[in-house]
This record gives C-alpha cells, sequence and structure tokens, in this order.
C-alpha cells in the first residue's frame, strides 16, 4: 500500500479535512481539502501496487479466474485452449453449469471433457471481495478477467479500491458503463467523435420514434425499455408500466430519451493489444446479435395479433437471453474499424493506459449505412459465448485457428509471459 495512504488510514481524523483522490491516469495522488471535492471521490487502487503483486506470481503456474456468469465459459474454454487452468467464481444455486455440466475432466493433465477446472462456490458472487479469497486468488498466481457480471453483483467502488488481484484489461473504465455517471460511455463517444443516437432532452419533444432507456423496476439487472412516437404515446405507455410493476416514476424521472435509428443490431466483439509490435494492435474478433424477450416474440406475430393484445402484453421488453453470430458486408468493415480506432485513442487520452484487451461497441446500421453506437463494454462482451470453441469467421482468418474472444485473451497473456510484458496488460 501506498505510505500515504496507509498513513491516511492510520490516521482517520486527517481524513476529516482531507480526501485522497487516485488519478489513475497519472498514477498520483493528490490531498486536496474536502470542500473543494465533490461529495463522491474515487480511490483507484495503484497500478504499481498490481504490479508488486504480478511480480510475486510464479507465471509458469498461472491461472485465469473469472466470475461465473455472463460470458464465463468462453473465458474459461479459451484459457484451456492456451494451456491455462481455469477458476469459476459462483453463486450457489446458480453454479451446477459450471461445478457439473461444464466441469472439466483431466487424465494425466490433459483434458478429456469440460472446460471448467476449478469452480469455487459461495452464497453470493460479491464473495469474491473477501481478503481472504482474495488472497486465494493471488496464491494460485490468477489473473482475473472481468465481465459484466462482476461490475453489476460487485459494488464499483469495491473493484476499483479494493479487489487487489491482476485483471486483464482497464480497471478505470469499468464505471464507464454505468449510464448516469458524468463520464459515461456517452462522454467518451462524444470525445472521440463516434455516433451515437441523438439524446431527448424532454420527453413533450418527441416527435418520431424514440426509445427511452432505463431500469426495471423488479428484474435488478435487466432493462425497462420502452419505445414512443409522441409524448402523448410517451404517458400512455410509461403510466401502463408503472401500473404494472415494470418501471417506476423515479426511474423514469432519470430515463435517457434517444432518436431511435431503425436497422438491424451488431455486437462488433473487438481486441486492442497493447503489446503487439508488428501487425495492427486493434483487431475484430466477431461480431454477434441479441435474441430478446419478449420483443422477438412481439416481432413473430402478424400485425392483427400484435394489435389485440392486451395491456400487459403490448408493450414488448428487452430482456437479452441469447445470441447470434454474424457477419457484416466488406464495404462496412473499414467503418467498423475507423469506429475503433478513435475510440482507443480517446480512452489512451481520457483513460490513461486506455482500453486493455476485449472490448465491445454495439451498433445499430441505419437506411443510409450509417452506425451509430448505443452501447459500449469496456471488457467482455456478452455475446462471446456464441464464438467459444469454434471462434468467429473474423478472428479465425485473422490467426488462423480458432480464436473466440475468450481464447484470444488467454492467449495475450500467454505472449505477455513470453514477451516479458505482463504489466502491460494488466490494471
Amino acid at each position: 500500500m501506498n505510505p500515504i495512504v496507509k498513513w491516511l488510514v492510520q490516521h482517520p481524523s486527517f481524513l476529516s479535512f482531507f480526501l485522497i483522490v487516485r488519478d489513475g491516469s497519472l498514477s498520483k495522488i493528490l490531498l486536496i481539502p474536502s470542500y473543494f471535492l465533490p461529495p463522491k471521490a474515487i480511490i483507484m487502487l495503484d497500478r504499481k501496487e498490481i504490479w508488486e503483486i504480478v511480480e510475486g506470481y510464479d507465471l509458469d503456474k498461472a491461472e485465469i479466474g473469472v466470475i461465473a456468469s455472463h460470458s464465463a465459459l468462453d473465458v474459461c474454454d479459451g484459457a484451456m485452449d492456451e494451456g491455462f487452468p481455469s477458476i469459476a467464481v459462483c453463486k450457489d444455486g446458480r453454479h451446477r453449469t459450471y461445478a457439473e455440466y461444464f466441469k472439466a475432466q483431466r487424465k494425466d493433465g490433459r483434458v478429456e471433457r469440460g472446460i471448467v477446472d476449478d469452480p469455487w462456490v459461495f452464497p453470493t458472487f460479491k464473495d469474491v471481495m473477501k481478503p481472504e479469497i482474495q488472497e486465494r486468488l493471488r496464491s494460485r498466481n490468477a489473473f482475473f478477467i472481468p465481465n459484466r457480471s462482476f461490475t453489476s453483483y460487485v459494488a464499483m467502488e469495491e473493484i476499483e479500491d479494493d479487489f487487489r488481484v491482476p485483471m486483464i484489461g482497464s480497471r478505470n473504465m469499468l464505471r464507464m458503463e454505468e449510464r448516469g455517471e458524468k463520464k459515461d460511455y456517452y462522454w467518451i463517444l462524444e470525445k472521440a467523435g463516434i455516433p451515437f443516437p441523438e439524446k431527448i432532452e424532454d420527453p413533450i419533444d418527441i416527435d418520431e420514434l424514440c426509445i427511452v432507456k432505463l431500469h426495471h423496476a423488479q428484474k435488478k439487472l435487466e432493462r425497462g425499455f420502452f419505445s414512443a412516437s409522441s409524448f402523448k404515446e410517451y404517458k400512455e405507455k410509461s403510466k401502463a408500466l408503472i401500473r404494472q410493476g415494470v418501471i417506476t416514476h423515479d426511474a423514469l424521472e432519470g430515463a435517457r430519451i434517444e432518436r431511435y435509428v431503425i436497422g438491424p443490431v451488431f455486437n462488433l466483439d473487438f481486441f486492442y493489444s497493447p503489446i503487439e509490435e508488428e501487425m495492427s494492435k486493434i483487431e475484430l474478433l466477431g461480431v454477434d446479435w441479441r435474441f430478446e424477450s419478449s420483443l422477438d416474440g412481439h416481432v413473430r406475430l402478424p400485425a392483427p395479433q400484435q394489435m389485440a393484445l392486451n395491456e400487459s402484453q403490448m408493450t414488448p421488453e428487452y430482456t437479452v437471453c441469447g445470441h447470434n453470430s454474424a457477419t457484416l458486408r466488406e464495404s462496412l468493415l473499414e467503418k467498423t474499424f475507423e469506429m475503433a480506432e478513435k475510440f482507443v485513442a480517446a480512452t489512451k487520452e481520457h483513460y490513461s493506459p486506455g482500453i486493455i484487451g476485449s472490448f465491445c461497441l454495439q451498433t445499430c446500421v441505419d437506411k443510409d449505412l450509417n452506425f451509430y453506437i448505443y452501447d459500449v463494454a469496456p471488457r467482455v462482451g456478452g455475446g462471446t459465448n456464441v464464438h467459444m470453441n469454434v471462434g468467429h469467421p473474423y478472428g479465425n482468418t485473422l490467426w488462423r485457428k480458432g480464436m473466440s474472444t475468450g481464447r484470444r485473451t488467454a492467449m495475450e497473456l500467454r505472449r505477455a509471459i513470453e514477451m516479458d510484458k505482463v504489466k502491460e496488460i494488466v490494471t
């Protein structure tokens, strides 16, 4: 621990006059009188502290850890492909997928079946934050791969401040995924000059099809999105959804309203390698798209049946329940790389050292073949399981073998170890 931080922790009275602000970009500690600071200040783990942990690792025995949810199967499968044992941190009651059905079976060290080497089952996912569990991970020379479940079930402040396990990825960028944060992904997209759907500041200004983005009232981690083409429709739908308990008044007050881009959606699964020395550091590994319930059920119904639905069925929900693979027409690929280049450059400027490893730009394409980014995942995307084991045409073609996001992440660790550049890929 930094000696200044240690001294402040030991002298709590001093903290009443000063707060510690971590500038992750420059790894500096600033002591500023608290009355000059906003109510919430972030104490980010010093990257040098993570480097010191790596220095104590036996890299010949490195392992890969992940929260057992979201895209964990892809991570574990990729780890196995590259020769790393995997640790899946499971929640009791949701553990059998990893601890039983996809549990790895080895004979003389050779894998015969499955992909999860070591499932750790705890009452909750956030138990991974317990000091003894973190120590257990470090004792196994573990490198952790953040996914959306990690940042959903564990408080962001704890991940930033207290998770003392090397992460392959950008710890200081995970918070940008939270809509409503001052520097959320819309902020970085604007800085990067990348198009995103136009924001409507006041619902009274809705004059064409828009989407209203807010959280579901009952399903903690799901969407309570709805569409509206006018202020009248907005009021009618929002009142109905509040009556049904799908959304709340408070959530509606903080909702983001965007013009709806009519067109297909594509999740672009990219990878940025800071240690690549000869070829492009940016790789497009794959493309996927979502199955959403109940939206996909609605679109299968003929128009007369849609019109005959009752109030509780009329407005579809946007709960992601699966993914499928896709490719893009070749003339559009140049645009995707241009967006990725702008995003990477902006992250280096505003979130030094910038994006590391996998990231996902979630896009929609209008009738004029213009891309708009409606969401950003600064970590492993949610749809990469569709590429595990078989890879994706883009990643496979690039690397001349099956290449999913999980395998590419494990391969980056393997290459970093061989090049003595592990510190460059962890935060």
